[in-house]
């Protein structure tokens, strides 16, 4: 083969991007900078009031959260036994919806082909808690009902999906179709990074005891859609090395192993100063990440400087891995290290039928822990500028999918009203928002969108929704879309 032809053919498969790219000192690294953010290139660490080290130079309107804990339970906990008591669904069990409220929402078709939708009431007791007297129920969630005065009950929580794995991903994502990225990776991207030892988003999943079988999670949900790689999360697995390929192989000591990275590093340089692709400086960035968390898993997953006080609170389960109680301790943990974005999926929660013999077990995982996690947070003054988000992909229906009877009952899905709690930074404490009519079917007061959601939650992160872009095949994106509003009813 001719060295020149091959040469020439070479330049002339050069794209648009790589002739732009190959500028190293000019057109190619000003872009890089933008987009991967200023501690991309070793930078210090951000401190608390610096502006932002990511695609933001500057935050929209003064923070009040520093990073976010997303305790999202897959699934979809039923509001009508946890935080939206309706008594007239117990006083007229059996009757049907329908004798109440015109059925004009979607059913799935677990449920469509019913002749009959028969009302199923609560088994269980609900109680006012705290000053605040929000009534939740205590007799499932009794170390939750205890927070009433720490949190915000939204109960006119509204979505579009009507299954399972669009809902996911429309919470993650803001869309139904995946492709996107998730709310973590769009804070990464906006804001940088806050630790040079730790990834700045990373995913957690437990399974319960309700149906731990239930719904799978696809890694997708943590993705970064079309943003860089670099932005999406990072799952800490449950059984091996916390994360893949974290432990050098047998015979490699940390010496040659940082030759092999400063080696591979000047090779991948070469190859971003040619074609000036994102991807090959996430790889660059990645490798030397992996380095560092050598030394930083290790000491994040050791919990033997955790007084046994801390260990009690969160639980029996809190040492044994993959447990939600150990996801909870290790997302506190994490939070003390500056990692912008924890996300804790625990599966379970997806009650058709036997609801009574299956919704006990996953209440019992996370009520302990999850009020260990909160007041570990308060106790050591991180509540104040920690975001604490509790919820699902959507609510349960007031009507009992299948036979009902004395001894058990089931709910499908329901997307148009259900529960969500939040707590910590900038949010109003103590304080309910958003009312469901009598059969929980409709929003009658306040509906929240996801959307919605999403765009408070950016703004207590110091982000206007609207402004927080990403340009992909001609387009700019975001993560609320062209939707969302900031429910600042809810903010403190």
């Amino acid at each position: 083969m001719n060295p020149l032809n091959d040469a020439n053919e070479h330049r002339m498969m050069l794209t648009r991007r790589h002739f732009f790219g190959r500028s190293a000192s000019g057109i190619g690294v000003a872009a890089l900078a933008s987009l991967l953010g200023k501690n991309a290139f070793g930078e210090s660490k951000e401190s608390t009031d610096a502006a932002p080290t990511g695609a933001l130079k500057a935050f929209h309107n003064p923070p009040k959260a520093k990073r976010v804990i997303y305790l999202f339970q897959s699934g979809a906990p039923s509001q009508q036994e946890l935080f939206d008591p309706k008594p007239l669904l117990r006083e007229n069990e059996g009757k049907e919806l329908t004798d109440f409220v015109e059925m004009t929402q979607r059913v799935t078709g677990m449920t469509a082909g019913q002749k009959s939708f028969p009302l199923a009431g609560s088994r269980y007791k609900f109680t006012k808690s705290g000053q605040s007297g929000i009534e939740i129920g205590s007799e499932l969630i009794p170390h939750i009902a205890s927070l009433a005065d720490d949190m915000c009950l939204i109960r006119s929580m509204q979505t579009e999906a009507i299954n399972h794995d669009p809902a996911m991903t429309f919470f993650q994502s803001g869309h139904q179709l995946p492709g996107r990225p998730s709310f973590g990776s769009w804070l990464h991207y906006g804001l940088g990074t806050m630790n040079q030892n730790l990834p700045t988003f990373i995913t957690m999943v437990s399974r319960g005891t309700g149906r731990p079988n239930c719904q799978p999670l696809y890694d997708r949900l943590w993705g970064s859609g079309f943003l860089p790689s670099t932005y999406s999360g990072v799952k800490l697995m449950s059984v091996g090395d916390p994360v893949l390929y974290l432990s050098n192989p047998e015979g490699l000591n940390p010496a040659a192993r940082r030759r092999m990275l400063d080696d591979l590093a000047r090779l991948n340089q070469k190859k971003l100063e040619e074609f000036g692709d994102p991807e090959i400086h996430t790889r660059i960035q990645q490798y030397e990440l992996a380095y560092r968390m050598q030394t930083s898993v290790p000491d994040l997953t050791d919990f033997s400087d955790e007084p046994q006080h801390v260990l009690d609170s969160y639980g029996p389960d809190v040492t044994k891995r993959g447990t939600y109680a150990y996801n909870c301790l290790l997302a506190r943990r994490l939070a003390e290290r500056d990692v912008r974005f924890v996300q804790l999926f625990h599966m379970g929660w997806d009650q058709h039928f036997t609801l009574p013999k299956q919704l006990p077990g996953q209440c019992h995982d996370t009520d302990q822990p999850t009020k260990a996690l909160v007041n570990d947070l308060k106790q050591r003054g991180m509540l104040d500028d920690t975001l604490v988000v509790w919820g699902g992909e959507f609510g349960r229906t007031s009507y009992c999918q299948g036979t009902l009877n004395a001894e058990t009952y089931g709910r499908d899905h329901h997307p148009r009203c259900f529960s969500l709690w939040m707590t910590g930074a900038g949010i109003k404490r103590g304080f309910t928002y958003g009312k469901t009519d009598d059969v929980c079917y409709n929003v009658v007061e306040n509906p929240m969108h996801v959307h919605d959601l999403h765009a408070t939650m950016l703004h207590l992160l110091g982000i206007d929704h609207e402004k927080l872009t990403f340009r992909f095949q001609g387009r700019y994106f975001r993560l609320t879309d062209v939707h969302g509003h900031i429910v600042k009813d809810i903010l403190a």
